[in-house]
């Protein structure tokens, strides 16, 4: 039941549930800091797991190695990504990544030709509208974040999808309404931890995050 609600509330593990998937499928974890590894096998045991990122800093974005299949070291804007084995993954997952690339658009068909035949890609990114929201603590405003350099629409990227034989299942703003009900209680949470309330508390309720959801054919 835990390992059930844990999917169900957050982005990235409810589309996996609907991929339909079976649990040792192959995933691609684009940005795979914040222990996004343990998270994943702790909920699909049997997956095998590959991370991605800039560095090996584990200081800085709490890589867990210990859990991984595979790392893959690399600079996406130097648009090389040959020791990532091609029509291999069943999920990609690429969620506040690409805000950070500058070209980002010619990024994407790189991944995607790492992705299977019917297999899933999942991508989040700061919308147009987190332009307009007031500046917050680790991030409501897009401009918030000094490493933000570019903004992506649903507009720009669902041309680059289906371009690269892919059909687009949903996309739009991100809302996780188990987060909105929470809100309270995620607020109370980071004053605790943190002693101030935290930006992404509010994504859900005020658009901050755009997503598309595709199958590639």
């Amino acid at each position: 039941m835990i390992s059930f609600l844990r999917r169900l509330v957050n982005t990235k593990f409810h589309h996996i549930d609907k991929s339909g998937k079976p649990c040792d499928f192959k995933i691609l974890d684009v940005g795979a800091g914040n222990q996004s590894a343990s998270k994943i096998k702790k909920l699909f045991p049997s997956c095998e797991y590959h991370g991605l990122d800039l560095n090996r800093d584990t200081n800085y974005i709490n890589l867990d190695f210990e859990v991984m299949n595979a790392f893959y070291e690399l600079d996406l804007t130097k648009l090389e990504l040959s020791i990532v084995p091609n029509n291999y993954f069943d999920y990609i997952n690429m969620s506040h990544v690409i805000e950070h690339l500058n070209n980002g658009d010619l990024v994407l068909p790189l991944l995607i030709s790492k992705l299977k035949s019917g297999g899933y890609f999942y991508i989040e990114y700061p919308g147009r509208k987190s332009l307009n929201l007031p500046t917050m603590y680790d991030t409501l405003n897009f401009y918030d974040d000094s490493t933000h350099v570019r903004v992506y629409s649903t507009a720009e990227l669902r041309p680059i999808f289906e371009s690269n034989n892919c059909q687009i299942i949903s996309m739009g703003t991100r809302r996780n309404w188990y987060y909105i009900i929470a809100l309270p209680l995620r607020a109370i949470s980071s004053l605790i931890q943190v002693g101030k309330i935290r930006g992404n508390v509010f994504w859900d309720l005020l658009g901050f995050a755009e997503y598309l959801y595709v199958k590639k054919n």
